[in-house]
């Protein structure tokens, strides 16, 4: 049996705090403010975890609890508003001394129930203090990367671990916050600290014989072996991307084909109109889905035919425009329609296929699925069968039947094993790279180490420059080197209470 459900990236709404004055909320204030969030999801639930941060935590328990616990030790407490002294909730209350904490400062967390009304007066209560604030979107986290806990490429682990909606997404996720991409950034980074340091040494004292001869060629080497590995690494195919993001699935095929019928068995709901009207699908119908634990973003698209209709003709310039963007295109064919002469079917496949993919050369991505099975006999079948794989041109095909869902089975085992080829097994092997940004950054300091061979033999002080400004590219990735520029991109999605 395969596995498949549908799967949508979610966005934290922030619980609405009434009591506290607008110009607080809209604030944005120091790190040396103490701020408070809500950190678990929103909605009716059996415990809501609320968490404090900064110097002023230690008050906040105090003041609503009258007495701090002992630390990482969860205690019942009873939870009172400090102004009316109403009790609030009776709840367990942890404390986190800094720098034993997750965000490196003095931290506490309140898990008391889940009910919108004890929340709201908890956070209420916490917003009447002198000296609190409610968090901003990611800052905590973004306290925790500036007391040195996690690199930037562990901050962006975690808010993919939030947003993971798949078991495959998890796991990248899960191993990226592990800092098991950060550790191998940071060993290209040391090494290159090491080169620089073994040219300028060079520059500075080579005429008075304080270096040791046959340094620059150990430098030559060493960055070779860099750039190599860096190239190794770059070479992922987007992998890594591709899992965060989602694989592109398109359906494609001539009118009538079935692709709508298909959308529907595989999202297992009517998510496409289906009628025996050719052109009925006009635009773009897409749905995420969960095929085994990838991610998937399954798209239908318009019927590929001539038109003079101006709306159905719009249809077939987006469908074309999605095929050329597509991961995987599955290519549907009415078996019907093929020629009665087996020896023609190779050749009007490939010009169909043609029709479909126009200028997409990669035909591998692609699956040729033959629909309509269970109105075409045995023997035909056998026949077709055996005329496909004579020809030996024509991608893997599956045959298929919408009506009976004769033949689903093979085309998910396929289909799954193609979005394993194109995401990988996170678990294995180096981390891939996820994210736009480090790609960008790697390939910069690719071409700042090229920089070094150029003027090897031509200027040394500009072959160190290469060196500085590839050192400078990966510690933009880590966070260690001028990461200012690009915090508020990499926070801006986290949701509040993180």
């Amino acid at each position: 049996m395969y596995f498949i459900r549908c799967w949508r990236r979610s966005t934290a709404v922030v619980t609405s705090i009434r009591s506290i004055p607008a110009k607080r909320l809209l604030c944005s204030g120091s790190e040396d403010d103490t701020v408070f969030a809500l950190s678990s999801g929103q909605g009716r639930c059996g415990v809501a975890v609320v968490r404090v941060s900064g110097p002023s935590s230690a008050l906040a328990v105090r003041s609503l609890t009258r007495v701090l616990p002992a630390a990482r030790i969860a205690s019942l407490r009873s939870i009172i508003h400090p102004q009316t002294q109403e009790l609030l909730d009776r709840g367990l209350v942890l404390w986190f001394p800094g720098p034993r904490s997750f965000t490196g400062e003095d931290c506490a967390e309140f898990h008391i129930h889940g009910g919108p009304a004890v929340i709201n007066g908890v956070l209420q209560a916490l917003g009447s203090l002198p000296g609190l604030r409610p968090a901003e979107a990611g800052e905590f986290t973004r306290r925790a990367f500036s007391a040195g806990k996690l690199d930037l490429t562990e901050v962006e682990g975690l808010g993919d671990l939030i947003h993971a909606e798949t078991e495959a997404q998890r796991r990248q996720a899960l191993r990226q916050m592990a800092g098991d991409l950060g550790r191998i950034y940071q060993d290209w980074s040391d090494r290159l600290k090491r080169c620089l340091a073994h040219v300028e040494a060079f520059i500075d004292f080579s005429e008075d014989e304080l270096v040791e001869d046959g340094i620059l060629n150990d430098v030559d080497v060493a960055v070779r072996q860099l750039q190599t590995q860096i190239g190794d690494h770059l070479s992922d195919q987007r992998r890594g991307e591709r899992l965060r993001t989602g694989v592109q699935v398109v359906i494609a095929g001539s009118t009538n084909a079935g692709k709508s019928s298909l959308l529907n068995m595989l999202t297992q709901r009517p998510a496409a109109i289906v009628s025996p009207t050719a052109g009925t699908t006009r635009d773009v119908v897409e749905v995420p889905l969960d095929m085994g634990g990838y991610p998937v973003l399954l798209s239908d698209t318009a019927g590929l035919r001539d038109t003079t209709d101006s709306v159905e003709q719009e249809g077939v310039r987006r469908a074309r425009q999605r095929v050329e963007q597509a991961d995987v295109t599955l290519a549907v064919v009415d078996l019907t329609q093929l020629p009665s002469e087996p020896r023609l079917m190779p050749a009007f496949l490939s010009g169909h296929l043609r029709s479909i993919l126009e200028q997409t050369s990669d035909r591998r991505q692609c699956i040729l699925i033959l629909n309509k099975s269970d109105l075409i006999s045995t023997e035909q079948k056998r026949s077709v069968r055996a005329s496909l794989m004579q020809a030996g041109n024509v991608p893997h095909f599956c045959f298929l039947s919408c009506h009976t869902r004769d033949g689903l089975q093979d085309l998910m085992t396929v289909l799954q094993e193609r979005l394993k080829t194109l995401c990988g097994d996170p678990l294995l092997g180096n981390p891939s790279l996820t994210q736009t940004r480090h790609r960008t950054h790697l390939q910069k300091s690719t071409e700042a180490l090229h920089q070094y061979h150029h003027y090897r033999d031509v200027d040394l002080v500009l072959a160190a420059e290469g060196l500085r400004l590839a050192l400078s590219s990966l510690g933009r990735i880590t966070g260690k080197v001028g990461a200012e520029e690009i915090l508020d991109v990499i926070f801006k999605d986290f949701c509040i209470g993180k």
